[in-house]
């Protein structure tokens, strides 16, 4: 039995469905991966060969908004199919899921599933995005008629394509809780000494809070220049991206410390007292669930994929979308009362175990798709 996963960014494959592919194997399946940019030789490429899997390098761009040159990735993910003849196939990221569903309903792949794993650039915002946002949504609609099943990693998403008509009442879907995290290798680190450290991780986007934590950042050193506020990730091709010149400024006037892109985040964690992500939206976010695991109380936004992962009060606290008011407050209340630390680091991690564990994550997945 051959499954095929297609992934818009090829590190993702490692980092976020790592175990599901493991999981897919121990059930006996030969695992194909799809994604762009895996030239033979290339070091994702090789690991992901090392693990056993099938690897295949798609001509289909991340980014971009004119479908009329994706119209190429489709074609191959269609001769892909034809050659590799999977029994199921599972797609996520939106390209991937419109054109890999499209590609697997016309090669007649018995088993096809797609993952929203968040809505992207294309449904944030309005103004010059409503063209963008309306073509997204018939390609997705499109797509999506043609699966046996869609997971959701968050409520407010799975209802917004039902009440849109994305998706179709003839459709099942299934809200699973994001990507899972794996606790047994996210484990709880002793909180810091010393000052107040903050941390955000994450693709530096505009959509992602990155300017108001900035902001936030700027007027809670100001007022206690001992504190220290982290940023780890990088500047993406997205059209939403922050400019080279902002992050240097942040990082000139001392708002932040920037720490680059890192392969493994979790002495990043481990060295950070409170994580933060004031995320205009997302799926179920991967980086506040690792923090959760390492035992750190959160600030995330009261957004669709954020709100779930914090009860305001317990693990962290809830704060309003683009609030760099409510977000400094919030700061602040850490900064004021450090008790508060590790009780909700406690109940951050507790939480990860209980309800964000991978293997519980994966086992739904594998259930709903008719696999366990």
């Amino acid at each position: 039995m051959r499954f095929l996963i297609i992934a818009g960014f090829a590190e993702s494959l490692l980092g976020f469905r790592g175990p599901l592919i493991a999981a897919l194997q121990i059930k006996g399946f030969k695992v194909h991966v799809a994604a762009p940019l895996l030239p033979v030789g290339d070091p994702v490429r090789l690991e992901l060969e090392a693990l056993g899997l099938k690897v295949h390098s798609i001509p289909l761009r991340r980014t971009g908004t004119n479908p009329l040159l994706d119209i190429g990735g489709l074609l191959a993910l269609l001769r892909l199919m034809r050659r590799v003849r999977p029994h199921c196939v599972l797609s996520y990221a939106v390209k991937p899921v419109i054109y890999g569903s499209l590609a697997a309903f016309m090669a007649g792949v018995p088993r096809r599933f797609a993952l929203i794993s968040g809505l992207g650039y294309a449904f944030q915002g309005g103004g010059k995005r409503k063209w963008l946002q309306e073509l997204v949504r018939r390609l997705y609609a499109l797509a999506l008629g043609r699966v046996h099943r869609v997971f959701f990693q968050n409520p407010d998403d799975e209802a917004m394509f039902r009440r849109l008509a994305i998706l179709k009442t003839t459709v099942p879907s299934c809200v699973v809780n994001g990507s899972g995290v794996d606790v047994a290798s996210f484990t709880v680190a002793p909180l810091p000494t010393g000052p107040m450290r903050f941390l955000l991780i994450a693709r530096l986007l505009g959509d992602k809070g990155v300017r108001e934590y900035a902001e936030a950042a700027r007027r809670v050193r100001a007022a206690h220049p001992d504190v220290h506020c982290g940023l780890v990730g990088w500047i993406d091709s997205n059209p939403d991206a922050i400019a080279k010149r902002e992050l240097d400024a942040w990082v000139a006037d001392g708002t932040m410390t920037y720490f680059g892109r890192l392969s493994d985040v979790r002495p990043a964690i481990a060295a950070s007292s409170v994580y933060v992500l004031p995320s205009y939206r997302e799926g179920t976010p991967r980086s506040v669930l690792e923090a959760m695991a390492m035992g750190r109380p959160v600030i995330t936004t009261d957004a669709p994929g954020c709100r779930e992962t914090v009860v305001d009060g317990d693990n962290g606290f809830l704060v309003p979308v683009r609030s760099v008011d409510a977000l400094e407050q919030a700061m602040l209340r850490f900064i004021k009362d450090q008790a508060l630390l590790a009780r909700m680091g406690r109940r951050a991690r507790q939480i990860a175990e209980e309800k964000y564990d991978v293997h519980k994550v994966n086992a739904v997945m594998l259930r709903e798709m008719g696999i366990a």
